[in-house]
């Protein structure tokens, strides 16, 4: 028997990790708004994946009464898996993935820890979707005789604990009720720093970090703003709309009223300190790498040639100055587009009620 052929193999590789039929990588489209109910939807833009080149198509949606902004359809918890999880071969845009690490950045935790100086040190603070724990690092710096515990879905967290960056790590959805039962009551602090926008329901999400928090405990949230105007002005360029891996945008006036509807006490919002320098360089990184022949990846069914290879490799590098000017640009213009409607993120602190007295 002879050898597969190239593109035979490469296609052959692609079975694997790729998941097929629209039923298995797409629920059913709503027809209404998951956070208010409306039906007064409004497409904001359809786009495949700009930032790992992964097949498919996908949809976000706008809620003409609140705001709310969202995936429809949304991955299927396989589509989800595939999108989310790290495939090897698949290809790597370093420019890109530099751009969107400025939200990981330590100047950015220490920030968001900085900002809890004023409510004294807790005993306890959970950080939410918390990886490696990079923001319990980060915030020891302020907080020394606190006790860091994590949650994510994944095994990181159980790496950050080894490394001794949490104490105790939690694998799973904070609304597994396996998960929800253990840390019920047991936070002064509860962290979810852009971990709203990737979760599947973003309101049981925030009610279970709320089930996580003593009375008188305060929530810190940071996430991205729908309305944020370069959103509008770049569309399916504007790099935090990150589909399909992002499936939740909730503008500040959501969250606010559905903290103030569990009796919670909004004590700092803004978009001010939230803001992340990244608009200008997030286009071009994407422009750039959509402009070049396309990438290698293990679900093309013909690879690229060696020269189209090469010559991808060699012109990314050429673009590389485009990519730092815009950043630059980024970073000169943040004082003031913090202040305006282009400031893309925003942060909440909200208490969490004492019980009443009798």
């Amino acid at each position: 028997m002879s050898a597969p052929t190239p593109s035979a193999a490469h296609a052959s590789a692609a079975a694997g990790p790729v998941p097929h039929g629209s039923a298995r990588v797409h629920e059913p489209r709503r027809e209404d708004c998951p956070w208010c109910g409306s039906t007064r939807l409004r497409n904001r833009l359809r786009t495949g994946d700009l930032r790992r080149h992964r097949p498919g198509l996908f949809t976000v949606d706008a809620c003409r009464d609140c705001g709310h902004t969202f995936q429809n359809p949304r991955l299927t918890a396989e589509g989800l898996a595939f999108h989310r999880r790290t495939v090897r071969g698949a290809p790597r845009d370093p420019a890109t993935e530099r751009v969107l690490a400025l939200h990981a950045a330590p100047q950015r935790h220490r920030g968001a820890a900085r900002a809890m100086l004023r409510f004294g040190e807790p005993e306890s603070w959970l950080d939410v979707g918390t990886g490696l724990a990079r923001f319990p690092l980060a915030a020891r710096e302020f907080f020394p005789y606190t006790s860091f515990d994590g949650t994510d879905l994944t095994a990181r967290v159980e790496r950050a604990r080894a490394l001794g960056r949490v104490e105790e790590a939690h694998v799973g959805s904070l609304t597994d009720p396996r998960v929800a039962a253990r840390l019920a009551a047991r936070y002064d602090v509860v962290s979810l720093l852009h971990h709203l926008e990737h979760t599947t329901d973003p309101r049981a999400e925030l009610h279970a970090a709320l089930d996580a928090l003593r009375p008188g405990g305060h929530l810190l949230i940071e996430t991205l703003d729908p309305r944020c105007a370069f959103a509008a002005l770049f569309g399916r360029w504007w790099l935090p709309y990150d589909q399909p891996r992002r499936l939740h945008l909730l503008p500040p006036r959501n969250l606010r009223a559905e903290l103030g509807a569990r009796g919670c006490a909004i004590v700092a919002a803004g978009h001010r300190a939230a803001h992340v320098p990244h608009d200008l360089a997030g286009v071009a990184a994407l422009a750039l790498s959509h402009a070049l022949p396309a990438p290698d990846a293990p679900w093309r069914a013909v690879p690229p040639t060696p020269f189209q290879r090469h010559l991808r490799t060699v012109l990314l590098r050429a673009g590389t100055p485009l990519v730092v000017a815009a950043a630059l640009a980024d970073l000169a213009l943040a004082p003031v587009v913090r202040h305006t409607p282009f400031a893309n993120a925003y942060r909440i602190i909200a208490r969490k009620p004492k019980p009443a007295r009798r």
